[in-house]
C-alpha cells in the first residue's frame, strides 16, 4: 500500500505507485556513483563549502553518465521504448519489448554488431587514443604533431550519439 498527502486532483493512485517505484532510479544513481561506475570515494571534507563543491561535482559526473545512458540507448541492453512505459499499469510486473528481448537473446544489435553495457561501451571506445608525436632531427627536438587513432564503426556510431544530446 502507497499513502500520499497529496490530493487525487494532483496526483492519481497510478501516478504516486510510478513516483514511487521511480525511488529505485535514485538508488541505483547513488549505487552507480559510489561503486559501479563512477566510483566516487569517500572524501571527508570539514569546510561547508567544500562539501558543497564536492556532492556538486558527484551530482555532474552522474547527470553526464545519465545522458550518456539515454543517448547510448539503442547500443546497450536497455529498452529503447520508454512510450510503453509510460503508460503501462505501474503495478503490474515490468514487460520488456520484443526488441529489448532480442537485445539479450542474441547479444547482438540488428546490424550485428554487439550489445554493449556502460562499462564494456565505455572500455570500446577507451581504444581510441591520441598520441602527441615530435619530430627530431639528431639531438634537436624539432615540431610536434597529434594523431588520434580512426574509430570502427561502432566507436563512431557511439560518439555520433554522444553529439545528439542537447541540455
Amino acid at each position: 500500500m502507497i499513502r500520499t498527502s497529496v490530493p487525487k486532483k494532483q496526483m492519481n493512485s497510478a501516478e504516486a505507485v510510478r513516483s514511487y517505484k521511480a525511488l529505485a532510479e535514485v538508488e541505483r544513481a547513488f549505487r552507480s556513483m559510489k561503486t559501479i561506475d563512477l566510483h566516487v570515494r569517500p572524501i571527508h571534507h570539514r569546510l561547508e563549502g567544500r562539501v558543497r563543491a564536492h556532492i556538486f561535482l558527484c551530482m555532474l559526473a552522474y547527470y553526464v553518465e545519465w545522458h550518456m545512458r539515454e543517448a547510448w540507448r539503442a547500443l546497450m541492453f536497455a529498452d529503447e521504448d520508454l512510450e510503453a512505459k509510460k503508460h503501462r499499469d505501474p503495478v503490474a510486473a515490468a514487460e520488456r519489448s520484443d526488441a529489448a528481448l532480442e537485445k539479450s537473446v542474441t547479444r547482438k544489435l540488428k546490424d550485428g554488431s554487439p550489445v554493449h553495457s556502460f562499462r564494456t561501451l565505455l572500455a570500446d571506445l577507451s581504444n581510441i587514443v591520441r598520441n602527441t608525436c615530435e619530430t627530431r632531427v639528431g639531438r634537436y627536438s624539432g615540431s610536434t604533431f597529434q594523431m588520434t587513432t580512426m574509430p570502427n564503426p561502432a566507436q563512431d556510431r557511439a560518439l555520433q550519439l554522444l553529439q545528439s544530446i542537447v541540455v
